[in-house]
């Protein structure tokens, strides 16, 4: 890790607004508060939006009534005299808009740079989280394990609170649990947080990024400035390698995560226990325990991977132990992630339809075994050789569905060619009934029948919830039957 002069708390640029021209691209979650926060400062801001339908409009109506200039239907244009653009996290940077703003000198910010920049001198410090799989749920369980430790924390940014409504609002935080996507990573050149981890690296997005390598460079700048730690996967060389070519603080530490026994600065699994061998004194020959891995819920492997990155961020902030072992214990994590919905006849039915990429997929498949797989959906430009080739031994059967589900079927037939696929054309409301219907005729007693579709749901359902509900459904009804 080199070690630049990097300060925390000073933004590379000052944040007054008053009289700045400011264009805020796109509209939706991000962008309405943005522009609002903007106008309240004395910006002069207008608001450019791609899309012209019903809900855009309505948006539009509220901040003109503000005074706020908007243009639907045009996000393209560079508007006359901007001096900034605060840009929505999923505007990808070969945009015209970027290309005209790079042209002109004019910087652009996504809303978590705004956020970074407006944050007051005594702000509470941000513990960071990116990866390509796991943000959601290190998170929930990083703010379940500060809290537990009595501080007055938030999980915000990528999972749904605004990182400016946290900046900004009336409560006072000690800490913010803060989870990052490489979108907005891309767009946050000054953030730098108290301490950070990469969970792991995947080929994902890489439409938006052009490449594994600026994926993995996006990933990376969340390392950028950490003060106490950066907290890696011993499993996953890359994130290390973006730990070593971070420019972070005099001081801060590299602190690896394995569900292996750990080495010293580093937390890991002994005998069914949580072990800190990292923020413990003399940690080449102690060893503190944290929690039990019956404390993790569910105790699948990525998930006890999950809970050491959280420990990992916690302890790095002085979270005593306890505290880890509680905040664990306490920790419920939200639908659809390798939720347990009911047993039927001796098989298991697991729901995890935010399985959305191979990666998470992968890390689902391993914790079950003999499987009955529910899979398919939009690739997104994935390949399934890998997951096929790595799962195969467990698979009991499969059953496709989705639009991509050909993909899938084919790399079985090239690595698992003795496993039964029951291949699902019907892509109507009924579809996954008679999927589950399939499935539990695969299954046998002591089997688990996995959703996990390594694929996006938008082929057949407006998200991955709509996809577990219904997963869920079929499962109730077929218990009903039974």
């Amino acid at each position: 890790m080199g070690s630049g002069q990097v300060t925390s708390s000073v933004p590379s640029e000052p944040s007054d607004f008053q009289g700045k021209h400011v264009t805020v691209a796109g509209l939706g979650v991000s962008g309405v508060p943005a522009a609002k926060v903007l106008h309240a400062r004395g910006a002069i801001v207008t608001v450019v939006n791609d899309g012209d339908d019903a809900r855009a409009r309505e948006q539009a109506a509220e901040l003109e009534a503000l005074g706020i200039t908007v243009r639907l239907g045009d996000g393209a244009t560079l508007p006359e005299g901007t001096e900034l653009i605060v840009t929505a996290p999923g505007w990808k940077p070969d945009k015209p808009l970027f290309l005209a703003a790079e042209q002109a000198g004019v910087p652009v910010w996504g809303d978590v740079e705004l956020a970074w920049r407006l944050r007051g001198p005594d702000a509470a410090p941000w513990l960071a989280v990116t990866g390509t799989n796991g943000k959601t749920t290190t998170v929930q369980m990083l703010a379940s394990i500060l809290r537990a430790a009595g501080l007055r924390t938030a999980a915000v940014g990528n999972i749904g609170v605004s990182l400016l409504d946290a900046v900004l609002g009336e409560e006072r935080y000690d800490v913010l649990a803060v989870e990052l996507s490489s979108y907005q990573l891309h767009w946050a050149p000054s953030l730098r947080a108290h301490s950070a981890v990469v969970l792991n690296l995947a080929p994902d997005h890489l439409d938006w990024h052009g490449s594994m390598e600026a994926y993995a460079a996006d990933k990376g700048r969340i390392y950028e400035g950490n003060r106490v730690a950066c907290v890696y996967n011993v499993a996953d060389k890359l994130t290390e390698d973006l730990v070593s070519e971070a420019d972070v603080e005099e001081g801060c530490r590299a602190i690896g995560f394995t569900l292996g026994t750990p080495g010293p600065s580093q937390l890991g699994v002994v005998d069914g226990i949580l072990i800190d061998r990292a923020f413990v004194e003399n940690r080449h020959k102690n060893a503190q325990e944290l929690a039990e891995v019956s404390d993790v819920n569910p105790p699948a492997p990525h998930n006890i991977a999950n809970a050491l990155a959280a420990a990992g961020l916690a302890r790095a902030f002085g979270v005593p132990a306890k505290a880890v072992r509680d905040g664990l214990r306490a920790f419920r994590p939200d639908a659809h992630r390798i939720a347990h919905v009911a047993d039927i006849d001796g098989v298991a039915y697991v729901d995890d339809s935010k399985a959305t990429n191979t990666h998470a997929a992968e890390a689902s498949l391993a914790a079950y075994e003999p499987i009955v797989w529910i899979a398919g959906g939009l690739a997104k430009g994935a390949t399934f050789d890998e997951l096929v080739a790595k799962s195969a031994k467990r698979l009991r059967g499969a059953v496709l569905i989705g639009a991509d589900r050909a993909l899938i079927r084919e790399a079985l037939a090239r690595h698992a060619p003795e496993v039964p696929v029951v291949d699902l054309q019907r892509a109507d409301t009924g579809a996954m009934l008679q999927a589950v219907t399939e499935a539990k005729r695969l299954a046998q007693p002591g089997d688990t029948v996995l959703l996990a579709p390594a694929c996006a749901s938008m082929d057949m359902f407006t998200n991955y919830n709509q996809r577990g509900d219904a997963f869920a459904e079929a499962v109730r009804e077929l218990g009903a039957g039974a």
